[in-house]
């Protein structure tokens, strides 16, 4: 592996997120499982926090790639969303969203929910920079 590959693997596990979520009533819908919304909402901010910690520049989200909803995600449970760089190009990194469902009194857990962003660095002219 050259030297600029182990810098990229290096800068890409050091951006790596995880933020922790208990499921209350107020982020759930008519079944009492989390509001599909609110689930992307989370999956957008820790992908932003991903690629940010990425690049270190203003980034802005281009797209989303299919989110699967696996599993549902039940109030009284906690979730831990998980963000990783999976691709990166010129002006852009792609951001792959790992949702975790964990039972508040059980061991295990399980993958509940994934999906993908491509964010685009930008400058103060809000036009495509180089991600690196």
């Amino acid at each position: 592996m050259s030297e600029i590959a182990k810098q990229l693997e290096a800068k890409i596990a050091k951006s790596e997120t995880r933020v922790t979520k208990a499921i209350f009533p107020n982020t759930t819908n008519h079944y009492d499982t989390l509001f599909g919304g609110t689930a992307m909402l989370w999956m957008d901010e820790v992908a932003f926090i991903t690629a940010t910690r990425f690049c270190h520049k203003k980034v802005v989200t281009v797209s989303t790639d299919q989110i699967d909803f696996k599993k549902p995600i039940p109030a009284g449970t906690i979730v831990e969303l998980v963000g990783r760089i999976t691709k990166v190009g010129n002006t852009s990194a792609t951001v792959r969203i790992d949702v975790f469902l964990e039972e508040m009194y059980s061991e295990g857990r399980e993958l509940a929910l994934q999906g993908t962003f491509t964010f685009v660095a930008i400058d103060e002219n809000k036009k495509p920079v180089s991600i690196l």
